[in-house]
């Protein structure tokens, strides 16, 4: 039985809209994408397989918005907007919905030309909208789960999508077709902090933690600063930030 025909055949059997339905499983399993009471909002989500899992994910506790241009079928638990994401109407209908989403998702991928750099740029321009429109309605420390296509431009979009997030990494699912040139991008831990890494800015050191770093605020964001001292006005570089607190070095 080949690959397409075992995932087309369980989708069928165990009531999923789509075969698609076991990337996100599978997505899922490698990087622990969606967690009970998370909320989900799946962006280009008809016909629905991934909503169907999403809600399986989330459990009664947890919330899922499935937007897309056309109609869904209603899904038990699920809420479905028709609309384009990129328009503030709604986005605005989906936060009245789940107020700020823990996790987004977007299978979409662009109607196949044949001329694989043409289909690789559409692709890469909805995976770009997805994240963009992800910056909008994810809250502090969530998580992002774009499609692409590989190509040359995986590259720049993946750099930016590191600036936004704590880290990036690549996922091929087993249920991708052999002959796919897809691959998932999972961004983990949304960075909402004023600075980001490599940034250089004075710190004043308000106190000193329990390790003995310093500790300065920016913004009411909390930035660890090694080697200094309490009241001392410093120069560092930005090395490392986490969702709500950054690592930086005194520079000489």
């Amino acid at each position: 039985m080949t690959r397409k025909d075992e995932y087309y055949n369980r989708a069928k059997v165990e009531g999923y809209r789509s075969r698609a339905a076991y990337k996100l499983k599978q997505l899922h399993e490698t990087a622990g994408v969606i967690q009970p009471g998370h909320r989900v909002v799946d962006l280009g989500a008809a016909p629905g397989g991934w909503l169907q899992v999403a809600k399986e994910l989330v459990g009664e506790g947890g919330s899922v918005v499935g937007v897309d241009l056309q109609r869904i079928k209603p899904i038990d638990g699920v809420e479905t907007v028709k609309g384009d994401m990129t328009e503030e109407k709604t986005k605005e209908e989906v936060r009245e919905l789940v107020g700020e989403a823990d996790v987004v998702v977007s299978d979409m991928a662009p109607n196949m030309t044949g001329e694989y750099s043409l289909d690789s740029a559409r692709s890469a321009y909805l995976a770009r909208m997805a994240f963009e429109t992800s910056l909008d309605v994810l809250t502090g420390g969530g998580d992002l789960v774009v499609k692409v296509f590989e190509s040359p431009d995986v590259a720049d979009l993946r750099a930016d999508m590191e600036k936004e997030f704590e880290y990036v990494r690549a996922v091929h699912p087993r249920a991708s077709r052999d002959a796919s040139s897809e691959l998932y991008l999972v961004a983990k831990n949304r960075l909402t902090g004023p600075v980001r890494t490599g940034d250089r800015l004075a710190v004043t050191i308000e106190d000193i933690g329990d390790e003995g770093d310093g500790i300065a605020k920016v913004e009411n964001f909390t930035v660890f600063v090694p080697g200094v001292e309490q009241g001392e006005t410093v120069e560092v570089t930005i090395t490392d930030v986490k969702p709500r607190y950054a690592f930086a070095e005194k520079l000489d």
